[in-house]
């Protein structure tokens, strides 16, 4: 008897895939293995997408951004297809709005976050030690690595101290994956965080200050064709509201999944806790060995034929990170976790091209700062990745809870 496929699911010989599958979630990379070796363009039969998944055709995509659109949304249901979102625009109008958010969230104003940065990492490790102790197992999910982004984004976006507590609530909910996570609670929970900032986006039109939110009300920029153009407040509110998610995830995902690496690879681990000057290269190969984006979704705006396979104009491609860091082609022994690896300049893990991420370094500051924190205060920190928990969700990776135990203060 033929085995009966779920409906999310498809076969290609011997060969099963189901991005909703458990099996994926708990580990996706013997599925891209057998992609980039037998079917670097991979068809979603059932659900009519296309997945990339060797390195450099991964790459070129992200770089085309007039074949591959981002218009019709980057996952593969579409869900946020479109409206306002800064990454669901092409050009032009997505140069225009992407430099607005350049001005006022600069490189320098992410640098001057890094003393803020480090005070919480050191205050939420020092709370967990007075709370479990050195030999008491906590969650480093939920008491550390969520919680440290949602202070950070805060305090660059500006929010007031009085909105933070709520901001935090709404994010962790709209973030929750598992058991009492619905996508009602999270639709909800997406809702209130827009309500809030919109609130706080008119508030601030009647009583500017010298914040964010007053930056982008009253800023101006005329685009290639001389026009000029302003953010509306439902425009700003989305703008934080994306940031507010976008800036949290990819933290609250990397650092434990960081934790997990080092503790596979207890050489690399001991190697770091010896010099953690080795820290920012450390992050890189984090971020490529297991990186929390797993899959970012395009759309064909013509015809285009890879590896002998053609791929209409109009269908959803999904040009998978998460393979496109462990090819062999452009990773010598890309299973490995190897804090000196040679990091390449073209690296995938942040996009590329007129659609890379706005908060690159603040994340990877952030992540830096986390292990710095928890090498010097806790040199002895051991996880537990046979007993992380994970959920399936299709476009990114990470676990919803990691067993931690600190060890003596150093």
């Amino acid at each position: 008897m033929a085995e009966q496929l779920s409906a999310t699911a498809t076969r290609q010989g011997d060969f099963v895939f189901d991005p909703y599958s458990m099996e994926y979630a708990l580990d996706p990379y013997p599925f891209y293995e057998w992609m980039r070796e037998n079917a670097p363009v991979f068809h979603h039969r059932e659900m009519d997408f296309y997945i990339l998944s060797r390195y450099e055709d991964v790459w070129k995509a992200h770089r085309d951004a007039k074949i591959y659109s981002n218009a019709a949304g980057v996952t593969i249901e579409r869900q946020e297809n479109a409206g306002m979102i800064l990454l669901g625009k092409d050009a032009p109008d997505h140069g225009w709005a992407k430099a607005m958010m350049t001005k006022v969230f600069s490189r320098e104003r992410m640098e001057a976050l890094d003393p803020f940065i480090r005070q919480r990492a050191v205050a939420l490790l020092e709370r967990a030690y007075e709370k479990h102790g050195p030999d008491g197992e906590w969650d480093m999910v939920t008491e550390f690595s969520v919680e440290l982004p949602l202070y950070v984004i805060s305090e660059l976006l500006g929010i007031p101290e009085e909105l933070r507590a709520e901001v935090h609530h709404q994010a962790n909910k709209f973030l929750a994956r598992g058991e009492g996570s619905t996508e009602d609670l999270q639709m909800e929970a997406n809702v209130g965080l827009f309500g809030l900032f919109y609130g706080l986006v008119q508030e601030r039109r009647e009583n500017p200050k010298d914040d964010p939110v007053s930056l982008l009300i009253a800023l101006e920029l005329e685009d290639d064709e001389g026009v000029m153009h302003k953010l509306g407040d439902d425009e700003i509110a989305m703008r934080f509201l994306e940031m507010a998610i976008a800036g949290h995830e990819t933290v609250a995902k990397a650092i434990p999944s960081g934790a997990m690496a080092m503790e596979l690879f207890p050489a690399e681990k001991a190697k770091l806790g010896n010099d953690l000057s080795k820290i920012p290269q450390a992050v890189q190969e984090v971020l490529r060995f297991d990186p929390p984006s797993q899959l970012q979704g395009r759309c064909t705006t013509r015809e285009v034929t890879l590896h002998g396979v053609t791929i209409p104009a109009d269908k959803r491609v999904m040009l998978a990170t998460g393979s496109a860091t462990r090819d062999p082609r452009a990773f010598p022994n890309p299973d490995v976790f190897d804090i000196d690896r040679d990091s390449d300049s073209r690296t995938v893990f942040f996009g590329f091209g007129v659609h890379k991420c706005l908060g690159i370094h603040l994340a990877q500051r952030e992540i830096a700062i986390a292990f710095e924190e928890l090498f010097t205060r806790f040199p002895d920190w051991k996880v537990f990745p046979d007993r992380a928990t994970r959920v399936a969700v299709t476009n990114v990776r990470g676990v919803a809870g990691l067993p931690i135990v600190l060890g003596k203060h150093a």
